[in-house]
């Protein structure tokens, strides 16, 4: 796992895009404060804008830094969810400009799945998560279900993961 987040790490630095496990399943992702970075996302997931985008966060302390306001509910969802949460907060900031929706809204997930936070600490930004399967809302759960055209597109794919036989998310939280 260390020599897949030391390698993430670079790529996303230089401005690309990689293909990871996180805890709702596969997505792919980029520097949520990098405009071009996040271009290239929208052109690998089919998608014609950000809106199914996520920015995941290690820390809840650092929602202060991208959102203008968090209100008070936010901050006890965050703290009692046992699942993962996307939380929708009004006036992004410190964030690409063409990741907030038009009104300014962003989707913020704090995560708590090991190798994302672990990535997140080395990588010191937020990251971008989208299902790695285009066109579709659906997110993938093994690597498998991930097809060549979005393996290809990928700067650099995170071994970690890849052969588990079993999603390595509550299975219970997908719809």
């Amino acid at each position: 796992m260390h020599n897949d987040i030391k390698k993430a790490t670079e790529v996303l630095k230089a401005g690309g895009v990689i293909l990871y496990p996180a805890d709702t399943g596969w997505g792919i992702g980029c520097d949520a404060t990098n405009r071009e970075a996040i271009d290239r996302i929208l052109s690998i997931s089919q998608q014609e804008n950000p809106s199914g985008m996520v920015v995941l966060m290690g820390n809840p302390a650092l929602l202060e830094r991208y959102v203008t306001e968090v209100p008070e509910i936010a901050w006890d969802l965050v703290e009692i969810s046992t699942t993962p949460l996307t939380v929708i907060f009004p006036g992004a900031k410190n964030l690409a400009s063409n990741l907030p929706g038009d009104d300014g809204s962003i989707a913020v997930r704090i995560t708590r799945e090991e190798f994302t936070v672990q990535l997140l600490q080395r990588f010191r930004k937020p990251l971008v998560f989208t299902s790695a399967v285009s066109g579709k809302n659906t997110t993938p759960v093994y690597f498998g279900e991930i097809s060549e055209e979005v393996k290809e597109a990928a700067d650099y794919i995170v071994e970690y993961g890849q052969n588990d036989a079993n999603p390595f998310i509550d299975p219970g939280i997908i719809k």
